[in-house]
């Protein structure tokens, strides 16, 4: 017998009686519990490293110790293999990315089949390969019918060598990961599915029991993803100017303490409003700078807020005061409208931001607190409370907050504001929001979107 475990006549033997007697081959039975076990399908750019071995000798344990428990267990493997890195890789390698991308499947195959892992290579799935794209275009063709595929023009963190879309994580330090150029902004037309038509639907559902199967921290993960918050959309009329700001605001209680506006550096008026002016120079350089920062980066809590003035004033429509306008990296495009109403005293990034450029905090909920002075702020203050310094409308009614409530909440309070101020020229639509999501399609996800 001998003393050292012979790992390839070993191996090699038992593999081969796996093969010849599908052991890992599942069909259909419904007289057995089903168990799917799915790890992250490699992208084929080449062989093999111990991080796959890592991952995927973990769900080979887990699969197999499934089996044996007596479920039936799906454990298929693929590889991610469709998409402009493929081309990439080729053209720097001189190679038809066909051949590239095939090349690389076929030999990270040969080494996941070496380490014996339980894949029913019968279920494999390749990206690339036209059996499986034809049915992700067909579904596109589905959902285009249904009026859920639709065209619109986004900034997008661009590659300029790779020529490419990069999601937030491949922005390291504002340049590619891969090839380390410089990442840009680009607005590119590009294809999204509404899935937010199907947002109440999922949210029910969340709800009434019929998602139960899917963890708890992923149902409550999803809820907040989708972020459905009731509120109204304001106009602020541009001083000497026919342009309109259009806010969505789920604390419209909170308008009399708006002090100023900020826009998203990819506003679209934003460059028209400064071209020949002194403000042009510093607007540009900041958007350039920007343009350099991934979502992530823009929308950190931690960091020091930044901004430049446009030169513009919006009117307050309740106070008739002028308000700067200026541009910020924490106001994203993507997002409601791309334009938000400064309340410093009750929105903390609005706090930190007029603290930064000397703005005027006017506090118009007092909650009540011996320990909160609001004429002396050091923080945002978000609670609820008793309206104060809001014109004809103050009255000694909680109504901050109670716009988050229900729906009908919000219609009563519009109205009470319509009410109170009579034939002021403002612009209310109550709307319910649900704020748009990047990156893949999600199994629970909504809206998507990707390159044209």
């Amino acid at each position: 017998m001998e003393e050292r475990y012979n790992f390839k006549e070993i191996e090699k033997k038992w593999q081969k009686v796996w093969e010849d007697d599908q052991t890992f081959k599942v069909t259909e039975d419904p007289s057995m519990e089903k168990f799917y076990c799915l790890e992250m399908f490699p992208y084929p750019s080449g062989k093999l490293h111990m991080g796959h071995v890592r991952n995927y000798s973990i769900g080979d344990v887990v699969a197999r110790f499934k089996k044996m428990d007596g479920f039936n267990v799906l454990h298929p493997m693929g590889f991610d293999s469709f998409g402009l890195p493929a081309e990439n890789a080729a053209i720097q390698h001189g190679i038809h990315p066909s051949t590239w991308t095939w090349d690389n499947i076929h030999e990270m195959e040969r080494q996941l089949r070496e380490l014996g892992l339980s894949y029913d290579w019968d279920r494999e799935c390749c990206t690339c390969s036209e059996d499986y794209y034809r049915w992700m275009q067909w579904i596109f063709i589905q959902f285009y019918k249904r009026g859920l595929a639709y065209k619109k023009e986004n900034p997008v963190n661009w590659c300029p060598s790779c020529q490419t879309v990069l999601a937030n994580e491949q922005v390291v330090d504002g340049v590619c990961e891969r090839c380390k150029t410089p990442v840009t902004k680009k607005n590119l037309s590009q294809w999204y599915f509404k899935i937010t038509d199907y947002a109440d639907r999922l949210l029910e559902n969340l709800d009434n029991g019929k998602l139960d199967g899917w963890p708890q921290k992923v149902r409550l993960m999803q809820k907040n993803w989708i972020g459905r918050s009731y509120g109204c959309e304001v106009d602020f009329k541009v001083k000497d100017s026919d342009e309109v700001l259009t806010v969505f605001t789920t604390r419209v209680d909170t308008i009399y303490g708006t002090t100023f506006m900020v826009l998203a550096p990819e506003y679209p008026t934003v460059l028209e409003n400064v071209k020949g002016t002194e403000y042009e120079k510093d607007v540009l350089d900041y958007i350039d700078r920007v343009n350099h920062m991934n979502e992530i980066e823009r929308t950190s809590t931690t960091a020091e807020k930044t901004g430049v003035f446009i030169g513009k004033y919006a009117i307050n429509p309740f106070t008739h005061k002028e308000m700067p306008i200026y541009i910020s990296d924490y106001v994203l495009m993507g997002y409601g409208t791309g334009a938000v109403m400064g309340v410093p005293a009750h929105d903390q990034r609005d706090f930190e931001f007029a603290t930064k450029f000397g703005l005027e905090i006017t506090p118009v909920v007092d909650p009540q607190d011996p320990e909160v002075d609001v004429n002396n702020l050091k923080e945002a203050c978000a609670a609820s409370g008793i309206m104060i310094n809001s014109g004809e409308i103050t009255v000694d009614a909680p109504y901050s907050g109670w716009l988050t409530e229900t729906e009908g909440d919000t219609h009563a309070y519009l109205l009470e504001i319509r009410n109170a101020i009579g034939e002021l020229e403002i612009s209310f639509k109550k709307t319910e929001r649900t704020p748009a999501g990047n990156g893949c399609l999600q199994v629970l996800g909504f809206e998507v979107k990707s390159e044209e």
